[in-house]
């Protein structure tokens, strides 16, 4: 299995006690909806390792968690840093058109509802403030907030995200590119 058939639950932070527990950070929406686990791929090396869980208790957004075959706080300490994989399988369907997975957007064309067709979606930056849509405009890279009020609704077929920007978004973006390194001197 490869990270293109998984998506991206979290990562581990620290140990807990004395025998191996983990710690994992869940960076999900409901981050209650995984307290059944039985297994998880974990990324060591660039490689993605099955485990079993033996026990997890979630508490928001973080899980004490044990896992099979690490019985010592040495080996939970390897683990720490590590990222957390799920396969896209257990992911459940989203019908809502508000609603999307990041990582399902990817190469998305954002639609803006004034200006029309504005770009793909390269990534998402996932922030503890912000999640931002990142994309490319015209040459330059451009951010855009991710909320209900922005990004309105998700075309999965057609895979097309359809946003509202706010007034004056795409005029900061084309004045950078307008500013030469020069310019920015000369202000200074």
């Amino acid at each position: 299995m490869t990270k293109d058939d998984c998506f991206q639950l979290g990562h581990i932070t620290k140990t807990h006690g004395l025998h191996g527990e983990v710690v994992f950070f869940l960076d999900v929406d409901e981050p209650e909806a995984y307290d059944d686990l039985e297994s998880i791929l974990i990324e060591v090396r660039g490689e993605l390792l099955p485990y079993f869980i033996e026990s997890i208790s979630i508490n928001r957004d973080r899980a004490i968690v044990a896992l099979e075959g690490v019985d010592t706080i040495d080996e939970g300490k390897k683990l720490i840093n590590c990222t957390l994989w799920m396969p896209l399988d257990n992911l459940e369907e989203i019908t809502d058109p508000d609603r999307f997975y990041y990582h399902e957007i990817i190469g998305y064309q954002v639609i803006d509802e004034t200006d029309g067709p504005l770009g793909t979606v390269a990534s998402v930056v996932t922030m503890a403030t912000q999640d931002l849509i990142n994309m490319e405009y015209k040459g330059q890279e451009m951010l855009i907030p991710i909320n209900s009020a922005i990004v309105k609704t998700v075309d999965r077929e057609a895979k097309t995200l359809n946003v509202i920007l706010p007034e004056g978004l795409l005029a900061v973006y084309l004045s950078d590119a307008k500013e030469t390194p020069d310019d920015a001197d000369e202000e200074q």
